[in-house]
């Protein structure tokens, strides 16, 4: 019996060569993995943790400075560069004004300007406190000025004292009596002179110490919010020396002469 005959009775297909079972199948190619898993958490680096923080950081700088008008850190008590103003005027850089140019900084010919004023040459960025020194402040009278007579004297209201000229201030320490006849029954001429140089020196160290009071306000007062902008320029030369006649002491300095010794520092 031929071999087609017994294919045939027993029922079995015949495979053909183009029958699609007879290819095996083509294995797929994996895809490669990725640090990523839809499935999975997501990992992240930390370049994406230094952006998340800079711009957090950025975004509440910019509020506080917006809200507080001055500080870049809620007005916590911090560094110099917290601060705006301070940071802007460090890149500007300092400021060289004459005593004109200075007049121009008291908030009220362009209060666009900061309000500044000088302590014995030096200037002052005093906008913090524009309720203060600026236009309608109680302080208002030193803003756009050297004014340091003033700050020493306390007199205020002198508009011959608003200046920086500290010429003959000393005065104002030294008992008048003392000054007029040098004090002192039965000393001898080379004593009197003695301790009337003395008395000088001593009030010219009282002059400082009042100056550096207020100095020290300045330089770090309101928090650090004042600080140093500048020195105000007057030609050639020390000071005051060569700008005439000092003024005069005001009223409110005589009258403590007598009760306000040099020997009292």
């Amino acid at each position: 019996m031929s071999a087609p005959g017994l294919r045939a009775r027993s029922g079995v297909p015949t495979i053909q060569s183009n029958d699609p079972i007879s290819t095996p199948p083509t294995p797929l190619k994996s895809k490669p993995s990725t640090s990523t898993d839809e499935d999975g958490p997501t990992h992240l680096s930390l370049l994406d943790i230094l952006r998340m923080s800079l711009g957090a950081l950025l975004l509440s700088s910019t509020l506080s400075y917006f809200i507080t008008g001055s500080s870049l850190v809620w007005n916590y008590p911090g560094p110099g560069w917290t601060r705006w103003p301070r940071v802007k005027a460090y890149w500007e850089g300092p400021l060289n004004l004459t005593d004109a140019q200075l007049s121009l900084y008291n908030g009220t010919a362009f209060p666009h300007l900061p309000i500044l004023l000088a302590l014995n040459g030096t200037i002052y960025d005093v906008s913090a406190s524009p309720h203060t020194y600026g236009p309608g402040g109680g302080y208002h009278f030193f803003a756009g000025r050297d004014a340091t007579r003033a700050f020493v004297t306390g007199c205020f209201e002198d508009e011959e004292q608003l200046v920086g000229d500290l010429r003959g201030v000393e005065g104002m320490f030294i008992s008048e009596e003392d000054e007029e006849d040098g004090g002192g029954k039965g000393e001898g001429m080379g004593e009197r002179k003695k301790r009337r140089e003395q008395e000088k020196r001593l009030a010219r160290r009282k002059v400082k110490e009042a100056v550096e009071g207020w100095r020290g306000l300045f330089e770090g007062g309101k928090e650090g919010r004042y600080f140093r902008r500048g020195v105000v320029w007057r030609g050639e030369g020390s000071g005051w020396m060569g700008w005439g006649e000092p003024p005069e002491l005001c009223e409110r300095a005589r009258e403590g002469r007598g009760r306000r010794g040099a020997g009292d520092v």
